[in-house]
């Protein structure tokens, strides 16, 4: 077989062309805010999508307020949860200390429909509050079409 330079050249473009590479979040339990924040703010420039599809708790969270929330969208199996901000426990003494600064940046990236969830349900504090797939969450975020 013989491979002409058009047939390399449509090969180069197939493999080069775009690629769409969703998020499954299926377990994540958080981690550094400003990790994340990153993470998101590239899904969201490429115009990916995000399927939570399990647990995204925490910082995992802010994917509400980077990521569009029509490239989002929850399975049946979806869970959130939101509490208060913490210092890194590696300067703490591995002690969790609250951040008021940290909880209030939190805030800021969310949503309105978000915001108002966590108020009608006092507020973050230090205990996870969750948000469990159904109608309180679906007035959030849209649960996930069969083609996603």
């Amino acid at each position: 077989m013989r491979i002409t330079p058009l047939a390399l050249l449509s090969l180069f473009c197939v493999a080069a062309g775009p690629v769409r590479a969703d998020l499954h979040i299926t377990r994540d339990h958080g981690g550094y805010v400003e990790e994340y924040k990153a993470r998101y703010a590239r899904i969201r420039d490429r115009h990916e999508r995000v399927i939570i599809d399990g647990i995204c708790n925490s910082a995992c969270t802010l994917v509400f307020g980077i990521v569009p929330m029509n490239k989002i969208c929850v399975t049946p199996r979806a869970s959130v949860g939101f509490h208060q901000a913490y210092y890194d426990k590696a300067f703490t003494f591995g002690i969790k200390v609250t951040s008021a600064e940290g909880t209030s940046d939190l805030m800021s990236y969310y949503p309105d429909a978000v915001k108002d969830w966590i108020r009608r349900n006092g507020g973050l504090t230090t205990e996870m509050k969750k948000l469990k797939n159904g109608e309180e969450l679906w007035k959030i975020v849209d649960p996930c079409p069969d083609e996603w």
